[in-house]
């Protein structure tokens, strides 16, 4: 399955989507691959953190936690809590998020999933 057709299919329904949709119509490749990037930046930055030492719920790991939602809601949709407690149940469940954001070190997707918790509680 196509991973567009699946997002749609699963949250096509939902205001986010809609909001998704909106936001990112006039999106270019190059927009989208300067966004990715900076989400690259955030998971290094969690994978450094948890390779410090850094509990997930440390003030640090916290305000990666808000500077991901933040950046997430300035570049597709409104972050709320339980859509990010969410997302950080989905980077550990799904193999393919997992393997993406491991990918800076491993365990990160775990790390970011525990300090998603921490914050969203």
């Amino acid at each position: 399955m196509n991973y567009n057709n699946e997002v749609k299919e699963r949250w096509g329904n939902t205001e986010a989507y809609a909001e998704f949709s909106a936001k990112t119509k006039g999106y270019s490749k190059e927009r989208f691959a300067d966004i990715n990037t900076g989400f690259e930046y955030i998971f290094r930055d969690f994978a450094k953190l948890m390779q410090s030492g850094a509990e997930p719920d440390s003030p640090e790991a916290q305000a990666l936690v808000k500077k991901l939602q933040g950046y997430i809601t300035e570049h597709y949709y409104t972050c709320t809590d339980e859509i990010l407690a969410g997302l950080g149940q989905m980077y550990v469940a799904d193999e393919r998020f997992k393997a993406n954001i491991d990918k800076y070190a491993d365990g990160t997707a775990e790390y970011v999933s525990k300090a998603i918790t921490a914050y969203t509680e």
